[in-house]
């Protein structure tokens, strides 16, 4: 049991054998999410939904990898950064609806991208998130650097029209 635990809390190889884990795990969770709906035409708000779950069995799942790994928040232990990606694009779901792919992967590259500036810079309020004991410090850290960039993303989508002719 603590080998599928530590297997899904790093996303296998994902968080063991790569470089950057954090990187990898957010890259990852955009991929499929970008194939959720770019490839199968789900909808932003359905995916969101479907990672609640993700999102809460993140909780223990992170804990008991802490524990067993005896490292505050194991840099490997990337299940937090996948669990949030569809959070970031929320704002944006009628521009996965509509929108032709390019404008869909340029957007999807801002959202990753101000993801981990978010989830490294970690400002102090998604700092502070990480004095919650465990697996919920963990995981609510990254929620808020998806939000974070989630309204970033919403501004600069909102507010770029002005600029357009």
């Amino acid at each position: 049991m603590n080998n599928l635990v530590l297997f899904l809390a790093t996303l296998g190889p994902i968080g063991t054998k790569l470089p950057a884990p954090g990187t990898m795990g957010s890259l990852f969770g955009t991929l499929l999410f970008a194939f959720f709906t770019v490839g199968l035409g789900w909808s932003v708000h359905m995916i969101a939904v479907g990672f609640i779950p993700l999102f809460l069995l993140g909780i223990p799942l992170c804990t008991k990898a802490e524990i067993l790994l005896e490292q505050n928040d194991p840099g490997e232990v990337i299940w937090d950064e996948f669990a949030v990606i569809p959070f970031i694009f929320l704002p944006l779901s009628p521009l996965f609806e509509n929108a032709g792919y390019e404008e869909t992967y340029i957007w999807l590259l801002v959202g990753f991208v101000l993801f981990r500036f978010f989830d490294v810079l970690k400002p102090w309020v998604i700092r502070s998130a990480q004095k919650f004991p465990r697996g919920l410090g963990i995981m609510l850290d990254d929620l808020l650097a998806a939000l974070a960039s989630s309204l970033v993303l919403w501004a600069a989508k909102t507010f770029s029209l002005y600029f357009l002719p």
